[in-house]
């Protein structure tokens, strides 16, 4: 297992966006999922509770509660008296994924149409498309992903349905994690991009029928890149 860089705690530090101080539980999952994204943790690899601990300077206590969240996200598997293991990406489990995930979020985009929302609404969903396009036009596939992001998780907001949001956050780590690997190795996301446009301008028309299947035709296609992405290189993500 390759060494890892320790990460210093300097105690309680304020949330970014609510100043609030977060806990060291909180700050142990962030980094953690950081990690894993980044390939730090890679999949299939084991590690101790003890090792994280002074990997992170922290005791072992929030460690436990963050692996604890991180195995409910389905990123890891807490092994009795063997530590932790880092889960692999199955193409089986990300076309499962993406199948649930099509289906909440265009109900969400019909949802949405239908809400009667102000214009004022949709400001954050049309900047994460500009934001899309400009990543793009620079050739900067990990901007273009943090807005892809942002472009989900505004459309599911819109929604106003607060269990499909829960579902839907508990399932976007895992995807996260696969596109973060394949986004490298699949074609550059331009229509990504124009889809997203279309679903946006469907909702912003108040075209439900139209705004929920052009989300729905657009997550079917993602699954199937990702997917094929996954099964062509499957030995080197397991």
């Amino acid at each position: 297992m390759p060494p890892q860089t320790q990460v210093k705690s300097s105690g309680s530090r304020g949330d970014a966006v609510t100043g609030k101080p977060i806990s060291n539980t909180q700050r142990a999952l962030g980094k953690l999922r950081e990690m894993i994204f980044a390939g730090d943790l890679p999949a299939g690899s084991n590690h101790l509770e003890t090792e994280l601990a002074a990997q992170l300077d922290m005791s072992r206590t929030p460690i436990r509660e963050a692996l604890l969240m991180l195995e409910g996200q389905g990123l890891l598997e807490l092994q009795p008296r063997k530590g932790v293991r880092i889960l692999p990406i199955s193409p089986g489990d990300m076309a499962d994924i993406y199948d649930v995930l099509t289906e909440l979020e265009s109900l969400s985009a019909e949802r949405a149409a239908i809400a009667g929302h102000p214009a004022s609404a949709f400001a954050p969903l049309e900047a994460s498309i500009d934001d899309m396009d400009k990543a793009i036009a620079a050739g900067n596939l990990d901007a273009w992903s943090a807005a892809d992001d942002r472009f989900h998780r505004e459309l599911v907001q819109l929604g106003g349905n607060g269990r499909v949001k829960a579902i839907v956050d508990m399932m976007s780590d895992q995807v996260r994690r696969a596109r973060a690997i394949t986004l490298a190795l699949r074609p550059l996301p331009t229509k990504s991009n124009e889809d997203h446009r279309k679903v946006f301008q469907a909702i912003k028309d108040g075209r439900p029928d139209i705004a929920r299947e052009t989300h729905r035709a657009h997550r079917h296609h993602a699954k199937e890149i990702i997917v094929d992405v996954l099964e062509k290189h499957r030995l080197r993500f397991v």
